[in-house]
């Protein structure tokens, strides 16, 4: 399909992931995992190559932060106790090497801050002018904070974060439950509605959600596996989904 062909209006909803997506704080968030990982790996099992950002691409983007943990150790042959939510950062569990770098991306957004891709807020602009109702869904239990910095929060009636989908009990990404309840929240039927992704395992929850068009945008992860995991389309900039925008 070609970006000239996509009739938005006739969708009753538009779901966004974050990371990648609306912000680039996925550089923020690959810092941190990457920082995290090699402290670990080096203090408690030097024998194993170092984490890169091909690891990131294949076990930790786009998924819950538990899930990213304990698929990057299994990747290695490692294995943890799970512990719970609560366990403080320094402990020696998947929640707790989740917790230690979720306080490494938050350190590094209250310094630092985040701004929208310009090409995506265009696109904002163009489903605001439509009357769309749009809607975040992101694996992130920091969405709202990133949304707040970036300055669109109020551009979105429902933010399904990753906190959110622990209250509910939603199965993450590749998982649809997520992408699902939000369409959901917003009156929409999924065969009705849009998802735009960057991650694998988010183009893989909007083909298993039965969505009526699924949106790769490939900040990374490569146009051949977005398209091989169920992208309709394949963008590298949410400008080209503009009406007479960039190509």
């Amino acid at each position: 399909m070609d970006t000239g062909q996509v009739s938005w209006e006739k969708y009753a909803a538009v779901l966004f992931d974050l990371d990648g997506v609306i912000t680039p704080t996925a550089v923020v968030h690959m810092r941190a995992w990457a920082e995290m990982f090699n402290d670990y790996l080096h203090d408690r099992a030097p024998e194993q190559a170092p984490y890169t950002d091909a690891d990131y691409y294949a076990y930790v983007d786009g998924k819950p932060r538990y899930d990213g943990v304990r698929d990057f150790l299994a990747s290695r042959g490692l294995t943890l106790p799970e512990g719970t939510p609560d366990d403080p950062p320094e402990a020696e569990t998947v929640c707790g090497l989740g917790n230690r770098k979720n306080d490494a991306f938050n350190e590094v957004l209250a310094r630092d801050g985040v701004a929208a891709y310009p090409g995506s807020v265009a696109f904002l602009d163009h489903l605001r002018g439509l009357g769309t109702p749009l809607g975040v869904v992101s694996s992130s239990a920091n969405a709202p904070s990133v949304l707040a910095s970036a300055g669109l929060v109020d551009r979105f009636r429902t933010i399904v974060s990753g906190a959110v989908a622990t209250e509910h009990r939603l199965a993450g990404k590749p998982a649809p439950d997520t992408f699902l309840f939000a369409a959901e929240q917003l009156g929409a039927a999924a065969a009705d509605a849009v998802v735009l992704e960057d991650a694998v395992s988010g183009v893989r929850a909007g083909a298993a959600g039965g969505f009526g068009l699924v949106v790769g945008v490939d900040r990374g992860a490569g146009r051949e596996a977005l398209a091989a995991a169920g992208a309709t389309l394949v963008v590298s900039d949410l400008a080209e989904l503009v009406p007479g925008g960039a190509r």
